[in-house]
């Protein structure tokens, strides 16, 4: 299935190299995919905030962001084949960085 042109990569930046690429139409739609990655924690509250770094490929653009993940409870009207628990996400923008080489 080809993508959309509008859908762009982003590489999360970790101990100096670039370990996974999620994709997205904008940034925070890739960090909240690279947050769900995280160790979740039992409740919202009590979710630590991870940094998470994310390289716009073809540009010099890094994308900073706080994520947090937690469990929780799958819907009522979930899918059968839906996990009883479920991982959810949330990230918060911290700004840009432009680097100067790749």
């Amino acid at each position: 299935m080809p993508r959309d042109d509008d859908t762009r990569n982003f590489a999360l930046r970790e101990n100096g190299g670039e370990t996974s690429v999620f994709s997205g139409r904008t940034p925070r739609q890739a960090a909240l995919k690279a947050a769900r990655r995280l160790d979740p924690a039992p409740s919202e509250d009590a979710a630590e905030e991870t940094e998470l770094r994310l390289r716009e490929k073809g540009t010099k653009k890094v994308h900073i962001y706080e994520g947090w993940a937690w469990e929780e409870t799958a819907p009522d009207d979930s899918p059968d084949w839906m996990p009883e628990e479920i991982t959810e996400a949330n990230v918060s923008k911290q700004g840009i960085q432009h680097l100067e080489e790749l």
